[in-house]
C-alpha cells in the first residue's frame, strides 16, 4: 500500500463516524421532537398530554414491562442510552452523589401540586429548553444535539422559569 492509498483510507476512516455518533445523527433525521422518557411517577394523563399537545416523543415505562420496577439508576442509565430527557417527580435524582450529572442525558425534576399547573409548566419547558412549536428553527438547531439537558437537571417548580 502506497502513501497516496494510505493518506485515501485515513480520510475515508475519518469521514466515519462512531457506531454512536452514526447512530445520533440517524436519530436527528427522524426526529425533531423531544426525546422524552417519563418513569413510573409521571401520571398517565401527563405523558398523554406531552404526546398529544406538546408532540413530544415520550417513552413511558410504565408500558414497558422490563423497566416498569427499574431502579432509578437504572432509568438514569436507559434514559442516557436511549439518548432522552428523564422526567420525574422523583426528588432523589437532584442528588449530585447519587446522579453525577456528568452521567445523565438531562432530568427534569417536577414538584408541581396540580395538574393545569405541571401542564402550564411543561409548556414553558416546551418554548424555554425545546424551542416549542412558534420555534421551529432552534427546535431544529436543538435536534442536533440530541439531547438538549445533557450533563444537566432542572427543578422545575412555579416560577422556576422566571428567575
Amino acid at each position: 500500500m502506497g502513501v497516496g492509498e494510505l493518506r485515501m483510507c485515513s480520510e475515508r476512516l475519518s469521514m466515519m463516524g462512531t457506531l454512536s455518533s452514526e447512530f445520533k445523527s440517524c436519530l436527528q433525521a427522524v426526529t425533531e421532537q423531544p426525546r422524552i422518557y417519563a418513569d413510573a411517577n409521571v401520571a398517565a394523563g401527563l405523558v398523554a398530554f406531552m404526546r398529544d399537545r406538546l408532540r413530544w416523543d415520550v417513552l413511558f415505562v410504565i408500558e414497558h414491562d422490563d423497566l416498569r420496577r427499574a431502579s432509578d439508576q437504572e432509568h438514569n442509565r436507559v434514559a442516557r442510552r436511549l439518548l432522552r430527557t428523564l422526567i420525574t417527580f422523583d426528588r432523589d435524582f437532584l442528588e449530585n452523589k447519587r446522579f453525577r450529572p456528568s452521567k445523565n442525558g438531562g432530568v427534569v425534576v417536577m414538584s408541581v401540586p396540580d395538574q393545569r399547573t405541571r401542564r402550564r409548566l411543561l409548556q414553558s419547558l416546551d418554548r424555554n429548553i425545546f424551542g416549542g412549536p412558534v420555534q421551529h428553527e432552534r427546535r431544529k438547531a436543538l435536534a442536533t444535539s440530541t439531547i438538549p439537558l445533557e450533563g444537566r437537571k432542572i427543578d422545575v417548580h412555579p416560577g422556576w422559569d422566571e428567575q
